[in-house]
């Protein structure tokens, strides 16, 4: 019987064999092509940068391509992970927490990303129980291979049909060594052979060392690492080395001869001022088309939709490290100390200073330290105040203080999330004259909680997946600030991950005293984004949702367009004049 016939066969487990690859209807072989990023070395080294940036050589052709990241780790989704120890948790419009990789995914391809594009140990070893309990293997007893190598191959399947993808890029989180992705990789080499030749691309992400004391590079970590590789069936087609420095010539020739890749193929993956750059580097070096070959996808190739994104991209990476204009921003948080936490944030405020001819300095600002006193010294040559999302009272008050002082002294405000909550609270105590105003979240028993559970989550246990999240539609009032930054658009639609909102009760107080809640629920008495008049302050403006979740290097979120012009028309200002003495 020919691997054809078995697959033909696949998935019926009343068949004598072993053989098990359920196939999602509509699926067809040979349409659909892969190609798999795997770590060898280390971790962190920028799979999906690499991954992300090739995807995108490939879309400017005309394909149709589809992102997944699979994770080694038991959790579900990204949800319950702390940042220290993961970075920021990315939320997807249909409501999917997940690795911050999948921010890198979407703003390089600049689209939306579902649910499908990101698998986890958790979510497919409890898949195969639940189908297990439901009685789905009919009497079998359930292996890793072939029902847990057959879930992740169905799930490949399953994205390549639904997103009808010319390719599926398939990023394996960690390394070839990690225990935890061992089965994801039997059923990748699965995959290869099922789908037979020129459909499945196998990259090896490597890294080359450059020890100080040597001064020169060393290629050995490199080569072991995929050699382990090797050892598990998987034959690399493509070897892309990270190193601080390009790799030499005689380098990429060692790791060529000990892995049968040929040098054409074998890539510098070297750092660069910007991920944005790597597209168009990886292009240089002609890697995109040697995918295409080893793919045999030439015929896809529109080139003229190529020539014409090639020509948008090249239109904003011209733009980067050429500002003429400078601003700085603090950043006042709880998780200063790890850039990864708030990595959207910084990604949405380059885009945005690419578009405005400005370099944007961030100063890392950790609340927990500021109070009245020292406020004013902390905020010093500040152009602009951000306070980000987060959980947890630790730095609340010190947050509160920067907003108030941002407030009072005109300075360009923006609050992401938990920074549009502690401004409502900054905003009740010190203007409304409500001084024990405060959220319940971080004082249950507060006589004003200004800030208060979502309704629906008062009875929910547990702390996956159940906040409000996702993508919501804002109504935006017409006339104000927000609904300006939209383009007077009645509607527009952010991300949202909170249990907390303002508690309607007390929105015609702070109404009353000058706050405007410019964007809204459309049903609902959810407040999502506030405001202060232009003639009150040049711009004081927060959301209860995640705006930087969507900014795009070609698309850069309104609010925070805004928000950096508005730091630099500050900038811009004359001093105060010397009061003579």
């Amino acid at each position: 019987m020919t691997t054809q016939d078995l697959l033909a066969r696949a998935g019926q487990s009343q068949e004598e064999t072993e053989f098990y690859t359920p196939m999602p209807a509509g699926y067809r072989s040979g349409k659909h092509k892969y190609v798999v990023v795997v770590g060898t070395v280390m971790s962190g080294l920028g799979k999906g940068i690499f991954a992300s940036s090739l995807a995108k050589l490939l879309k400017d052709k005309g394909l149709t391509v589809a992102p997944i990241k699979m994770e080694g780790y038991l959790n579900i989704d990204s949800g319950t992970l702390n940042p220290y120890r993961h970075g920021e948790v990315f939320v997807l419009d249909d409501g999917m927490e997940c690795d911050m990789d999948l921010g890198t995914y979407e703003r390089l391809l600049d689209q939306d990303l579902t649910a499908a594009n990101f698998t986890t140990n958790g979510q497919i070893l409890s898949g195969v129980l639940k189908k297990e309990r439901e009685g789905g293997y009919l009497g079998r007893d359930v292996q890793v291979i072939p029902h847990v190598t057959g879930e992740v191959k169905l799930r490949l399947r399953e994205l390549a049909a639904q997103s009808n993808a010319d390719v599926v890029f398939v990023e394996v989180g960690g390394t070839v060594g990690d225990y935890e992705n061992m089965f994801y990789l039997e059923a990748i080499r699965q995959l290869a052979y099922e789908e037979g030749e020129n459909s499945v691309c196998m990259v090896a992400l490597t890294y080359v060392l450059e020890p100080d004391s040597l001064g020169e590079q060393k290629s050995k970590a490199a080569q072991l690492g995929i050699k382990r590789l090797m050892e598990v069936g998987i034959m690399p087609n493509i070897v892309a080395c990270r190193a601080p420095h390009p790799v030499t010539e005689k380098v990429r020739q060692k790791i060529s001869m000990s892995t049968n890749v040929p040098m054409r193929r074998v890539i510098s993956m070297h750092d660069v001022p910007s991920i944005y750059l790597i597209p168009e580097a990886l292009r240089e070096g002609g890697i995109d088309r040697e995918v295409l070959t080893l793919l045999n996808l030439h015929d896809r190739v529109d080139q003229r939709h190529e020539d014409q994104a090639r020509a948008r991209w090249k239109w904003y990476v011209d733009r980067i490290g050429k500002a003429t204009r400078q601003v700085k921003i603090a950043v006042t948080g709880k998780y200063t100390s790890l850039r990864d936490a708030y990595a959207s944030i910084i990604k949405a405020v380059e885009h945005c200073g690419v578009h405005l001819d400005c370099e944007v300095e961030l100063e890392w600002i950790d609340t927990a330290s500021i109070d009245s006193a020292n406020v004013a010294r902390h905020l010093k040559g500040m152009h602009g105040v951000i306070v980000p999302g987060g959980f947890g009272v630790r730095g609340t008050e010190g947050k509160i203080e920067c907003i108030r002082y941002a407030r009072e002294n005109g300075i360009p405000y923006l609050g992401l999330c938990l920074g549009f909550q502690m401004a409502v609270i900054e905003y009740a105590r010190n203007v409304c004259g409500i001084t024990d105003a405060n959220s319940s979240e971080f004082d249950p028993k507060c006589k004003n909680p200004v800030i208060d559970i979502l309704p629906e989550q008062k009875k929910i246990e547990g702390l996956g997946g159940n906040m409000r999240l996702g993508g919501k539609d804002v109504q935006l009032s017409p006339g104000t600030l927000a609904a300006r930054l939209f383009g007077d658009q009645p509607m527009t639609r952010l991300r949202f991950r909170h249990r907390y909102e303002v508690d309607p009760k007390y929105v015609p107080t702070l109404e009353k005293h000058g706050l405007i809640f410019s964007g809204r629920h459309p049903t609902q008495p959810i407040m999502q984004i506030l405001e202060l008049p232009q003639d009150v302050h040049p711009y004081f403006l927060g959301t209860q949702a995640h705006p930087e979740l969507t900014s795009r290097p070609l698309r850069p979120q309104p609010m925070f367009l805004g928000f950096i012009q508005a730091a630099m028309n500050y900038a811009e200002k004359p001093a105060p004049a010397a009061v003579a003495v």
